[in-house]
């Protein structure tokens, strides 16, 4: 029976055995830790599409040219996603997972490919216009594409619940592999940019004109970026099996709904309050425990101070000296993506005892609270755990909590 131990009882540890990442700091993980400990955001003009139709013309474009071969006419969510998954493997020493489940996190497909099609349809006539382009409009395209690609016959379940769906999706394989569905899951999410998101998000005025401020005093908004990230994950059992390293555990996840609102999360960030503190029961870790905290952290004003009260609600005073970081800061907001590229910077910084930087621009904005982690990155002494939150539209909350293996 999968995630059963010899004794023919469930394995409730879980660890992560392999990471993968593809941002605007190019195609691999080392590639993104690398550039955050630099703490230089990898924000800039777009390219993807014409910048200047839009209220804002700044973006963090994974650099496509670096992209490995095969593939070429797959859609970039689906490249991303692979290409993930792929690293995620290697370093997790699988060669194939035929048994695996997929859980897989995404909230706008292959709208850019769309877009394309459309346009051809406008400008050049429907005998021009490519159809196959429209293939790529499903949401659960990347989590089918990496099934595909690794061969896994387990089941494949795509998450679509806005900014939160990577983290759910993360969340959703963690609940599996304790029910003894799998003992092993590619577990992620990807989003590439596409016009309808940038000019959503620029009609909102939640884009800012400059690289985004998470947490500071002049911060205007938000930017948009693209890639993916997936986490390997099986149970200890299973890991030991086969003599594969666990990197961390992820301990404990927990989802929640403001009820509040649309698009502005709740003024006291009572949903994210909820998911911190049931993310942590669920993972049988005390507050105190936390050495550090990876932010939705948008740059939004509404955003930003409420999560800074749920983190404040949630750790009393201990806030006030726990450092904060928000990935978002040097990669932009992944969208559907942002809980999976984030839950692999939490994972590198827990094993690597170290908080990356946001930038150090701006004053820091008073109201917030929080010890934020700006300029250099932060050398931990401790490294037991960390938590990750992604706080979404509809008021929808992901929190995610990560353990390291020498502290468990």
């Amino acid at each position: 029976m999968p995630g059963a131990d010899p004794k023919g009882t469930l394995d409730p540890t879980i660890v992560v055995t392999g990471l993968g990442a593809v941002t605007a700091f190019g195609w691999g993980a080392n590639a993104l830790w690398e550039g955050l400990l630099r703490g230089r955001p990898a924000i800039s003009a777009i390219t993807r599409f014409d910048g200047k139709r839009h209220r804002t013309p700044l973006a963090a474009e994974v650099p496509l040219h670096e992209a490995p071969q095969g593939a070429r006419r797959a859609p970039w969510t689906d490249r991303f996603a692979v290409a993930a998954a792929r690293e995620a493997m290697r370093q997790a020493g699988l060669s194939e997972a035929s048994a695996a489940g997929v859980y897989f996190g995404s909230s706008t497909g292959g709208m850019l490919e769309s877009e394309a099609f459309y346009e051809s349809l406008l400008r050049r006539g429907r005998r021009r216009a490519r159809p196959s382009l429209l293939v790529a409009q499903q949401l659960n395209g990347p989590g089918d594409a990496v099934a595909r690609d690794a061969g896994a016959t387990g089941p494949v379940e795509t998450v679509s619940s806005a900014c939160s769906s990577g983290s759910m999706a993360i969340g959703a394989a963690l609940r599996a592999l304790r029910r003894g569905d799998v003992d092993l899951a590619l577990a992620g999410a990807s989003d590439s940019l596409c016009q309808l998101t940038h000019a959503g998000f620029n009609s909102l005025r939640a884009v800012d004109e400059r690289p985004c401020r998470p947490f500071r005093k002049d911060r205007l908004g938000l930017s948009i970026g693209e890639g993916a990230g997936v986490l390997v994950l099986e149970t200890l059992t299973h890991a030991r099996a086969r003599g594969a390293r666990p990197i961390a555990i992820l301990a404990g996840e927990a989802a929640t709904c403001d009820a509040h609102h649309m698009t502005a999360p709740h003024p006291e960030g009572r949903g994210a309050f909820e998911a911190i503190e049931a993310a942590l029961a669920d993972a049988g870790v005390d507050r105190d425990e936390i050495d550090f905290v990876n932010a939705h952290g948008t740059g939004t004003p509404l955003n930003d101070l409420a999560e800074a009260r749920a983190m404040r609600r949630v750790f009393g005073a201990r806030a006030a000296s726990l450092p904060v970081t928000s990935t978002k800061a040097l990669i932009g907001h992944l969208l559907g993506s942002a809980g999976a590229v984030e839950a692999v910077a939490t994972v590198l910084g827990l094993a690597r005892r170290e908080v990356h930087p946001m930038p150090a621009d701006g004053a820091p904005d008073e109201e917030i609270g929080l010890r934020l982690v700006l300029g250099a990155p932060l050398r931990l002494v401790r490294a037991s755990a960390a938590v990750s939150t992604n706080l979404a539209f509809g008021g929808a909350n992901a929190a995610l909590v990560f353990r390291s293996v020498e502290a468990a």
